[in-house]
């Protein structure tokens, strides 16, 4: 298994292809992960939001992991998202995941009724023994009915197999009270919701964006630039590149993400129903925003 302890930079949530009859299209996700790895990523997450996780079934996930693992064939490691609303069905998942070849997991927790902290501690602990893959937390209160409080983070920092915590909360000042109070015991990877170069700054290790996907190259470039302490040149870069995560915080994530790589020649089909594709204005925005980085 490959080493994540060190894990830094940029790590694109895929997105999940789909045919029009509603299969995963391995073919379009393999041609994909090549694009990406030529361009420099540092890893690949399948079943990320932008991976559309909700809309899958167990069949489905288990192809786009198996797809994903296959074309990166050891070339960057490989974090699998995990998400389920029963601590049964997300176990399950993490141990096929590891066995399907996934180096890591990204673990996820859904709720239609609320979740005590005990409850979620128990769920993403559950998560973190049933394999050997390093874990990623992943906090997004934006979406979540029940999600990590910062004691939760706290504790679950403690356990040996997770490493790492993917923020999209957009409050940068969290991220620096969950990095004072973890004392170095997790990784911090910012999500396309924040200012990445400021989350750098403070002392995170790179992010886990759907983005990404369509700026490869520049998102690697601005990862460099602070990797090297170039923080005038990051900021003259991350003001640019704003612009594209701005234009799709406005959609659907899944949707924009798919149109903007229609655009790029990488075909992934719609969104899973019932989500809606964009509209032509709305592809026009994406088509503006990508022009605008030099990314058309």
């Amino acid at each position: 298994m490959t080493d994540l302890s060190t894990l830094r930079g940029v790590v694109p949530y895929l997105p999940t292809p789909l045919t029009a009859g509603g299969e995963v299209d391995e073919a379009a996700l393999k041609r994909l992960c090549d694009h990406l790895i030529a361009e420099g990523v540092h890893g690949l997450t399948p079943l990320g939001s932008t991976g559309e996780f909700a809309y899958l079934d167990f069949a489905q996930k288990e192809r786009v992991v198996a797809a994903t693992v296959e074309a990166a064939a050891g070339r960057v490691p490989v974090i699998a998202g995990v998400a389920s609303t029963t601590t049964r069905d997300a176990v399950a998942q993490a141990k096929r995941w590891r066995a399907l070849g996934a180096d890591g997991i990204l673990a996820v927790m859904e709720a239609y009724f609320p979740v005590p902290d005990s409850g979620v501690i128990d769920y993403f602990t559950a998560v973190a023994d049933a394999t050997d893959a390093p874990v990623t937390l992943y906090t997004n209160p934006n979406f979540q009915r029940s999600d990590l409080t910062l004691d939760a983070i706290d504790q679950l920092s403690h356990h040996p197999n997770i490493l790492f915590l993917k923020d999209a909360s957009t409050n940068t000042g969290r991220l620096l009270t969950i990095l004072n109070r973890t004392e170095g015991r997790i990784g911090l990877f910012a999500a396309s919701s924040h200012i990445t170069t400021a989350v750098m700054l403070i002392g995170g290790r790179g992010w886990l964006a759907g983005p990404s996907c369509l700026i490869p190259r520049q998102s690697v470039q601005l990862f460099e630039l602070c990797e090297a302490g170039k923080w005038d040149e990051a900021m003259t870069l991350q003001r640019d590149l704003w612009s594209v995560n701005q234009v799709f915080a406005r959609f659907n994530l899944a949707g924009a993400v798919k149109a903007g790589l229609k655009l790029q020649g990488f075909d992934c089909g719609a969104p899973a129903a019932p989500q809606p594709a964009l509209s032509p204005e709305q592809v026009e925005a994406v088509r503006r925003a990508l022009e605008k980085v030099g990314a058309l």
